[in-house]
């Protein structure tokens, strides 16, 4: 076997390790819904949840990327300060507060479209590095998919102007996040953009606190599903997701990564199953098929 062959399958392995990392990501996002309600069951509002999550994953990951404080320039600062309140205050309190405005269907189907939005704002912004037609195709398969994902329970989708255009703005958001996220990642390291990332969105999430009611009090927290959940979402869902989609973006490129976002719905789909005991229909069952279906045919096709 030659040199150049040897460097191939050593290139191939560890893009597969990038591809597991935004698969673990999506598994962990994907399961956060049910974390969530759990905590929202509990009495917990919207932003506190946020902030406990974030807050948790900045304490720990502080720990392994203090050394460095600032960015290289004012440009780079702004941009990781982009990341964190694209990602972080206005992606997930817009998305939550949407939840009190619209159904629940309505915004998973929305924020859904994420990823179709990443490629067709990298189209529009990076006019050299325009997606394949094959990209496009893949992504309306699998946003079909996750149509029918979300409506395994029933077919139950209104206008719901106010809540609709909140979730819209999530999902623009998100991709937003996945363009300025490209850019950093030229030139600094995971730890430090998820760091930066942490820090940005807490500090934009100050004021809608200041606008929700009292936080919950000391014996809330201390009940055993409560601290669990949170220490899951702050712990896998936001140090370790964030981390994993930092490092999948900076290898696989945002488009690819972006894509496993098709299948953040078909994890909470099972989940929602095996927890809380809902039921998957026909429906459901043809909306995995048709996702797996859609990120096969955009990689199949972007390749050719």
């Amino acid at each position: 076997m030659s040199d150049t062959d040897k460097s191939s399958i050593l290139s191939h392995n560890k893009l597969v390790w990038f591809h597991l990392a935004a698969l673990t990501t999506i598994i962990f996002w994907g399961s956060s819904f049910v974390s969530t309600r759990v905590l929202l069951d509990n009495g917990l509002h919207a932003v506190e949840i946020y902030i406990y999550r974030f807050l948790l994953a900045y304490f720990f990951i502080i720990f392994v990327s203090h050394k460095r404080l600032w960015a290289n320039n004012l440009r780079d600062e702004i941009l990781l300060a982009l990341c964190g309140l694209t990602s972080g205050s206005i992606y997930f309190i817009a998305e939550n507060f949407a939840l009190k405005y619209t159904y629940v269907a309505n915004v998973s189907l929305i924020t859904g479209i994420s990823p179709l939005l990443t490629t067709l704002l990298i189209g529009v912004f990076y006019r050299n590095e325009r997606p394949a037609k094959g990209v496009y195709l893949g992504s309306l398969v699998a946003i079909v998919g996750v149509s029918c994902v979300i409506f395994n329970s029933g077919f139950n989708f209104q206008i719901m102007p106010f809540g609709d255009l909140l979730a819209l703005s999530a999902a623009f958001s998100f991709a937003f996040y996945s363009i300025i996220l490209r850019k950093v990642n030229a030139y600094y390291d995971a730890l430090f953009i998820t760091r930066k990332t942490f820090f940005y969105g807490l500090l934009t999430a100050i004021p809608f606190l200041i606008a929700e009611p009292e936080m919950s009090s000391m014996q809330v927290l201390m009940r055993p599903g409560v601290l669990l959940n949170i220490t899951f979402l702050g712990i896998c869902c936001s140090l370790l997701g964030f981390f994993f989609f930092s490092k999948a973006t900076s290898a696989l490129g945002a488009i690819v990564t972006n894509n496993y976002l098709y299948l953040q719905s078909v994890v909470t789909l099972v989940l929602a199953y095996l927890i809380l005991h809902e039921t998957i229909s026909l429906v459901g069952y043809m909306g995995c098929a048709l996702i797996l279906v859609g990120l096969i045919l955009s990689d199949r096709l972007a390749k050719k």
